[in-house]
């Protein structure tokens, strides 16, 4: 009977232990989403219309080089994230004023990113609103993006050339399956199950880590790997590690390919395997003595990812070990050290971000996708989080 009695007593203490950490950690999470809010209004008071790609000495309005454009729809994406959650009818007007700034990218074929640029943007557009034309302008872009395929090596083609692609592609192409899939085409959806096979086999390796580009002959034929922002060609990035989780998790919510859940839960075990205990990597695992030891947009994009995986798995051991690394990284980007909230100069929402350490771009500053991915894991979670 003592027994019994010690049992219950320990079932209810640890109940009670969980609410009052799930409150203190919505508390800690609907602050930094306040904080969000703000230094986005700032962006848009301070300097309208402008989509910046990463701070410089932590202000967004600088001369700095943001290559193909390929965060301009982040912003508008945050606002619509806004309006989800808060229902003020003023982060829609600035959602729809945001994404407007972008149309006729839709068309753009220079570049591999249309669903960085679409997906956050007009896709959450008719999602929140049903405007049927928004819907239009996200279908063009998934068959514009299609239109980068290689069908001699069976992949996406990356903005450096026709004989290149990136594990970046791979959060891109969800905007083709789902133009697929609306459209009923079946090309689209071989188009892009294919891209997803090939970065399967030639950049993801046999440990899990993944390679940031493949390099293929105009035959086709794989030649090596290689790198813009990593260490060297043969090393673990860690934003293409995070872009790799989470797009694969993408893949696999639209086909139910077992192999692309096995992917995306592979990749995710690499990053646990190598990542402190805070869950914040370095720019690359294999830099030695690397000058920057964090990389938080990395971890915001993986905490996204390991959140989405706690949804698609079929395993009911790792739907709670997925939760708790999400929730462990977003806990240390929403505290001290990572939240910018503390410094009144500082226009960016996350510090330790960086885009391209190897040309000294954006290097320890806000970046605008860890800002975006931040705000949505943010609000995903805070969504479970109240209804529990």
């Amino acid at each position: 009977m003592d027994n019994v009695c010690s049992s219950l007593v320990h079932v209810i203490s640890a109940r009670i232990q969980s609410k009052t950490e799930g409150v203190l950690r919505i508390d800690q999470y609907e602050k930094a989403l306040g904080f969000a809010q703000r230094q986005v209004l700032k962006l848009t008071n301070e300097h309208p219309n402008l989509r910046p790609c990463y701070t410089e000495q932590g202000k967004w309005d600088h001369q700095g080089d943001s290559w193909t454009n390929w965060c301009d729809g982040f912003p508008a994406g945050m606002m619509w994230l806004f309006y989800e959650m808060t229902q003020d009818a003023s982060w829609k007007n600035k959602a729809i004023d945001y994404s407007k700034l972008i149309i006729g990218r839709e068309y753009d074929r220079d570049v591999h990113d249309l669903g960085f640029l679409f997906w956050s943007s007009w896709k959450r557009w008719f999602d929140l609103l049903g405007d049927y034309e928004a819907k239009e302008v996200v279908l063009q872009a998934g068959r514009t993006q299609a239109l980068r395929f290689q069908e001699s090596g069976r992949y996406l083609a990356s903005f450096i050339g026709k004989n290149s692609t990136f594990i970046d592609i791979m959060m891109n192409v969800g905007i083709i399956f789902y133009a697929a899939a609306e459209d009923g085409d079946q090309d689209l959806q071989n188009i892009a199950l294919q891209h997803c096979m090939t970065t399967r086999r030639y950049l993801v390796r046999g440990d899990g880590s993944t390679a940031h580009e493949g390099i293929f002959s105009d035959a086709g034929e794989f030649l090596r790997e290689g790198t813009h922002q990593g260490w060297r060609s043969d090393s673990s990035w860690a934003r293409g590690q995070a872009w790799a989780i989470y797009g694969f998790g993408t893949a696999y919510s639209f086909t139910h390919d077992e192999r692309f859940l096995a992917t995306a839960e592979q990749c995710a075990d690499f990053y646990l395997e190598r990542t402190p205990g805070h869950g914040i990597p370095p720019n690359d695992w294999d830099e030695p003595s690397p000058a920057n030891l964090h990389e938080s947009s990395a971890a915001a994009i993986a905490a996204g990812g390991f959140w989405r995986l706690a949804r698609l798995t079929q395993s009911h051991s790792k739907i709670d070990s997925y939760k708790e690394i999400a929730f462990r990284i977003m806990d240390t980007l929403t505290g001290k050290g990572f939240l910018a909230i503390d410094d009144p100069n500082w226009d960016g929402i996350l510090l330790h971000g960086t885009y391209h350490e190897n040309n000294g771009l954006g290097v320890n500053e806000s970046v605008m996708w860890g800002e975006y991915f931040f705000v949505e894991t943010l609000s995903e979670m805070l969504k479970e989080l109240r209804s529990s």
